[in-house]
């Protein structure tokens, strides 16, 4: 089982009609959420660790979760609101997103909410996006990390948002605290443009994070593909797929999901283990991940696929995977 940790939401999907007015949909997500659930979708055990309100909104992202049958067991229940998103699309399916967060479900976890061992059959424990560097929330998950970091995979992905967190100094410092026990760092070429600005070289950041201690950096590169750097020095670069956009809302997630459900069909998703990682164990997981988010991209609002999906793409790309 993978423990999902972070925040799940309603996103607005906000679009401009013909006659100038505003058409918009309501969608269950997160960035946590749809890792969850895309991880049920290929084959894992999933449970997501985060704040669900008692609000109608809170009560539909429960009943999704459980349809899609994610454990709740270390969710954390909670009076507050669901955290509100509005997500604008351009022309090219890329997203910009406004939060209408503070005080709400997702940030109010406490480290006591998450005091009770966790069960043994987890063998990793994913944390990302917002919920990483906003309080208290970010100080609970901070305590489950080193908790548990001895024992399990630990696997992050900074999903920037910088509408909710703004200030980059604050963010890194809290990102390098989770770095220091993090042994799979999952980020965008954005992400790093975002936080170390848009001259930095994603080799130079991610050569790094392994320093830092990192066993395995994946860096996603949108249509071109994605670059995997593993703690030997060795480089392993898969290309991206011709598809037609819808939009690139979950994308992200499902490669970060679909790479950890995949090292976890190698049995590679062991502390030990992850550090014995080649090339062409590393070659196989991303040819897989990239797939499974491809498939995402020519969907609206984050559907995402199931493992037989992908295996069928793999399939006709003539690409060998299990």
């Amino acid at each position: 089982m993978i423990l999902v940790c972070g925040e799940a939401l309603i996103d607005f999907f906000v679009s401009e009609t013909p006659a100038g007015g505003l058409k918009t949909e309501a969608v269950l997500g997160g960035s946590p959420f749809n890792v969850a659930i895309a991880l049920a979708r290929l084959g894992e055990q999933a449970s997501f660790c985060g704040g669900l309100s008692s609000d109608h909104f809170g009560s539909l992202l429960t009943a999704r979760l459980v349809r899609e049958h994610v454990d709740l067991t270390y969710s954390v229940r909670s009076d507050c609101l669901t955290t509100l998103s509005i997500v604008a699309t351009d022309s090219a399916g890329h997203p910009t997103y406004a939060f209408h967060g503070e005080g709400k479900a997702d940030r109010q976890v406490t480290e006591a909410d998450l005091s009770a061992p966790l069960r043994d059959d987890i063998k990793a424990i994913t944390f990302g996006s917002y919920t990483l560097a906003v309080t208290p929330v970010s100080d609970a998950y901070l305590a489950l990390a080193r908790r548990e970091a001895s024992r399990r995979v630990i696997s992050l992905d900074p999903n920037l948002r910088p509408t909710v967190t703004p200030d980059m100094a604050a963010w890194r410092r809290r990102f390098n605290d989770f770095l220091a026990i993090a042994d799979i760092v999952k980020a965008s070429e954005e992400d790093i443009a975002i936080a170390y600005g848009a001259e930095a070289d994603i080799a130079d950041i991610a050569e790094s994070w392994l320093k830092a201690g990192a066993a395995l950096v994946l860096i996603t590169r949108g249509p071109d593909g994605a670059i995997g750097f593993l703690k030997s020095g060795e480089r392993v670069t898969v290309p991206g797929r011709s598809i037609t956009v819808v939009d690139t809302v979950g994308a992200g997630d499902t490669f970060h999901a679909a790479l950890l459900a995949d090292l976890g069909r190698q049995g590679m998703l062991h502390k030990s283990k992850l550090r014995d990682l080649n090339t062409e164990g590393l070659r196989r997981t991303m040819h897989y991940a990239v797939a499974a988010s491809s498939i995402t991209c020519t969907r609206q609002g984050a559907d995402l696929p199931t493992h037989e999906e992908v295996l069928a793409v793999l399939h006709m790309d003539n690409v060998c995977n299990v």
